[in-house]
């Protein structure tokens, strides 16, 4: 196939599960909210900075409210990591690889860009909110699988499910940013009392309380929690079957090899990561290596697989 139509579904798979992880996060941080009392130190201005986004967020705003966050990451055009955003820009990567797809992937993400179009000013009010988020995780969801029972799975198929995966991977760790502040020294009684739903909302964000009760078999504790999200082979959205299913893919794909070898290496540093008794420093270490790493294995699979803009 074509390096184009490569980096056109790649990217397709990315734009698609960043819309999935917006949806989630938001929604996971409203029940949140609302399962703590006021004065823990828990507000909206996490997702910003889960997001990395905090310097364009006061570009924009004075106040880092309820309103004006979640109108930046769900409904600012402008804002190149918001959800409208992601989410058109996988409409026009759809749109361009249409000879590649089934027909009713095209005829889902349009219904569901449309939608989010038509509804971008209902994300102020909760309420309404919350039924903007489900129609939108329902659409991504039912768009997952309808790719999985239609579409063969061949060479494009695994761009989409590689570029779904180092998406996903890279929400996950930054999910768990949440988590250095649940290991903060400085964190108040109050929040120490509360740790328990506080994790519990963590692996609600990750689809992955269930799983986690079914596998762990105990309360809910940190280093429990962090070692499932982060180690876990079999969960899908834990960064190691993350891991798992992108060396899958690029196992079958031509040219592979320069991959392979940086796929041993990251493995290994997932796998080398102990969460006992770590500090909130040390996570956040861990976590920055993990997302520059995962980062230079998308620069290299873009090296080996799609043009350069001096090639075109």
């Amino acid at each position: 196939m074509l390096s184009r139509s490569a980096e056109r579904l790649y990217w397709l798979a990315r734009y698609l599960e960043r819309t999935e992880n917006i949806a989630r996060l938001v929604s996971v941080h409203m029940n949140l909210l609302m399962d703590l009392p006021k004065g823990v130190e828990m507000g909206w201005r996490q997702l910003i900075l889960i997001s990395a986004s905090e310097q364009e967020f006061y570009e924009k705003n004075n106040v880092a409210n309820e309103r004006n966050i979640t109108r930046f990451l769900l409904a600012d055009a402008s804002h190149t990591g918001s959800l409208f955003s992601s989410l058109s820009a996988a409409r026009e990567n759809i749109r361009t690889s249409r000879e590649l797809l089934p027909d009713e992937a095209w005829e889902q993400v349009n219904e569901m860009y449309l939608f989010a179009k038509n509804n971008l000013e209902t994300v102020v009010n909760r309420r309404q909110r919350v039924l903007f988020l489900n129609e939108i995780l329902k659409g991504c969801q039912r768009f997952t699988g309808l790719l999985s029972g239609y579409m063969s799975h061949n060479h494009p198929y695994r761009f989409i499910i590689l570029g779904r995966n180092i998406e996903r991977a890279d929400m996950t760790s930054r999910i768990l940013d949440l988590a250095s502040l649940l290991l903060s020294e400085s964190r108040s009684d109050e929040m120490r009392q509360y740790e328990t739903i506080l994790w519990m909302n963590v692996l609600k964000a990750l689809s992955a309380l269930l799983m986690y009760r079914q596998q762990i078999r105990s309360r809910v504790k940190g280093d429990d929690v962090l070692n499932f999200l982060l180690l876990d082979t079999d969960l899908p959205r834990s960064v190691g079957c993350c891991i798992a299913e992108i060396s899958l893919c690029i196992s079958k794909l031509p040219n592979n090899i320069p991959l392979l070898l940086k796929l041993v290496e990251l493995d290994a540093y997932v796998q080398g990561i102990d969460t006992r008794q770590t500090t909130e420093d040390q996570l956040r270490s861990i976590l920055d290596g993990l997302q520059n790493k995962l980062g230079e294995l998308h620069s290299q699979i873009a090296d080996n697989w799609f043009l350069t803009a001096t090639e075109e």
